[in-house]
């Protein structure tokens, strides 16, 4: 899919509307308020686990740090945040990172065909704040750490095999990771004020035990061409990945990160943007901008985790804004999919489709406590559009 008319259709937040041109020509949105949703409708009253959402769409608590996951003996971790889901017989796993130092590691969730939770279990230990991560086309989780010299591990959804530190993708403030299977490429974002926007080229599609690191490059603008790059020095020491490459485009916080049909998207929660890189062509432009909107509120705050569906609609979650898991359609409508109540001081985390498209998983991070052990992992199941 292709989103060259940015924001044409509508930015829906709540109660108002927001219309706009084409967002690479500067233009300001400032429209009347009007009454509007996105393609999901209104968000309903919080059910009883605290969150609005559509009509039609339900939510169960699958997990909560420091519980015992139901059906099971595992004990969940702290922090959880970022995810995916595996395809597993009939059934599905779900993989959540856990955000603390020290400690962090993954654990994972099984269900049923029917959704039913089967097990949970650690896939791993001793590394330190697993921020997000990927998803690889031969299922394995690329989770990363998003410390100083982090490295990206790549463990096994099913937890029998060891995990794999992966240092030829780079030694930096790991946070996200997307594969592209046409490019046979893994993106990567770094969460830095001046961070960079990676791509990692291995030497063999499927082993990512050796390989290239490059680098974005690109003006200064909010659109245009881009090239890449080779880092020289993946390993980051004693000079960082991000400033050894003349003219390697900055990007402030990098966050979550997600491709599909010769496109990847990545969020920048510094300044609260959705870039988009159009990798046909090789340029690359804005598919939000909260600095553009100049009346009604903002729909979309604190960009973090991103994922998208079927329907070629992105999933965004907020870190803070309105706790809000907001929805980007192909053609451009913006609204709230749906919301957490009495949780402020959390943020939303690891956004992951099952695999028939049927059910979202996330969490959130601190839940009604604030803290890192009280994170809670939910489900919504509901007609997502096909």
């Amino acid at each position: 899919m292709e989103r060259r008319t940015l924001l044409r259709a509508a930015v829906l937040g709540g109660s108002s509307a927001v219309l706009g041109g084409t967002l690479w020509r500067g233009a300001a949105y400032a429209a009347p308020a009007q009454p509007g949703a996105g393609p999901y409708g209104a968000l309903g009253a919080a059910d009883a686990n605290g969150i609005q959402l559509p009509a039609g769409f339900t939510s169960r608590v699958i997990a909560r740090s420091g519980q015992t996951v139901t059906g099971t003996s595992y004990t969940w971790h702290s922090a959880p945040d970022g995810g995916a889901c595996y395809a597993d017989g009939t059934g599905w796993i779900y993989v959540s990172n856990s955000e603390i130092n020290p400690s962090g590691g993954a654990s994972a969730v099984k269900f049923s065909s029917t959704g039913a939770i089967t097990g949970a279990y650690r896939i791993l230990s001793g590394t330190r704040t697993n921020c997000a991560g990927g998803k690889t086309p031969w299922n394995t989780w690329l989770s990363c750490e998003e410390v100083s010299l982090g490295l990206v591990y790549e463990t096994d959804p099913w937890g029998v095999n060891a995990a794999v530190q992966r240092p030829a993708m780079g030694r930096f403030k790991h946070e996200a990771a997307a594969a592209d299977p046409v490019r046979q490429v893994i993106y990567l974002t770094e969460d830095e004020t001046n961070g960079r926007f990676y791509r990692f080229v291995p030497a063999t599609w499927g082993n990512l035990s050796s390989g290239t690191l490059q680098v974005l490059v690109a003006g200064s603008a909010t659109s245009g061409s881009f090239t890449w790059a080779n880092v020289p020095d993946p390993d980051g020491s004693p000079t960082t990945t991000r400033t050894q490459v003349s003219g390697s485009k900055s990007f402030n916080g990098g966050e979550g990160c997600h491709y599909a049909d010769n496109t990847v998207w990545f969020t920048t929660k510094g300044d609260n943007r959705v870039w988009q890189l159009n990798l046909a062509n090789n340029t690359y432009e804005l598919a939000y901008d909260d600095s553009l909107v100049t009346s009604g509120t903002a729909p979309l705050t604190g960009v973090d985790n991103i994922t998208g569906s079927a329907s070629g609609d992105l999933f965004v979650a907020e870190d803070g804004g309105n706790m809000e898991i907001c929805v980007i359609t192909p053609s451009d409508v913006i609204a709230p999919f749906l919301r957490i109540t009495g949780q402020s001081a959390s943020e939303i985390t690891g956004p992951a489709f099952s695999p028939d498209g049927r059910r979202l998983y996330f969490s959130s991070q601190r839940g009604t406590s604030g803290s890192s052990s009280g994170g809670i992992t939910y489900e919504v199941t509901g007609p997502f559009r096909s």
